[in-house]
């Protein structure tokens, strides 16, 4: 089946695509006849999980996300899944497999049950982006499971994870202040030339005032 998935959507579809199977047979199928450089997902730092994932990757290409979890599970702290980071990037080495070619997940868990879970996250993201020179992902929805108005928190925490240095989020991009949030931060950092982008999605998309729809 996901042999067949791959094969019909590049057939219709430049995006690149993200392949995902805990079977390792049919990764490797789907890997086998993949026109381009496939997003995998995902490894961690089971040695049974790096084994399994790295020689198909060595073999085939493509980049990888990263869980920072292992047979112990997700740790609660950020030195925790630190250490399952470099343990995963120091194996992919093992494999010829470069830096530029991970994209770590330091997994975030809701505040909900732990008032420090969003805190230990944003640092493992900083120092999983600026002291191993990896880049990150996170689900950043996963903050606010449990509480009202998660759209607010989801915001919040998204800003913050991009100042911490998030290279990629997974998030609702139907929800406008998500969306707010990714072009402003983008303007204020220095990332938008000229704020085109920012005028462009924010102020073009922005329903007028005057609009019928909105009275």
């Amino acid at each position: 089946m996901l042999q067949d998935a791959v094969f019909n959507l590049q057939s219709v579809l430049s995006l690149p695509l993200q392949l995902d199977s805990s079977n390792t047979q049919a990764l490797e199928k789907a890997m086998r006849m993949y026109n381009g450089k496939a997003m995998i997902n995902s490894v961690n730092g089971k040695q049974s999980s790096m084994s399994e994932v790295f020689p198909l990757v060595q073999k085939y290409g493509g980049v990888v996300v990263c869980l920072c979890l292992d047979e112990n599970g997700i740790p609660e702290t950020a030195q925790g899944r630190i250490d399952i980071a470099e343990k995963i990037i120091k194996t992919a080495a093992e494999y010829g497999i470069d830096k530029k070619d991970l994209i770590v997940d330091a997994l975030t868990m809701t505040i909900s049950t732990d008032k420090m879970n969003g805190a230990e996250t944003l640092k493992a993201v900083k120092y999983i982006r600026e002291e191993l020179g990896v880049n990150t992902v996170l689900g950043v929805s996963n903050i606010s499971f449990g509480l009202p108005k998660r759209d607010a928190i989801n915001t919040a925490f998204f800003t913050l994870a991009l100042q911490s240095g998030l290279s990629a989020g997974i998030i609702n991009p139907k929800s406008q202040s998500m969306m707010n949030a990714y072009y402003s931060f983008n303007a204020l950092a220095g990332l938008d030339d000229n704020c085109s982008e920012y005028i462009d999605c924010l102020l073009y998309t922005s329903p007028s005032p005057r609009d019928p729809k909105t009275s």
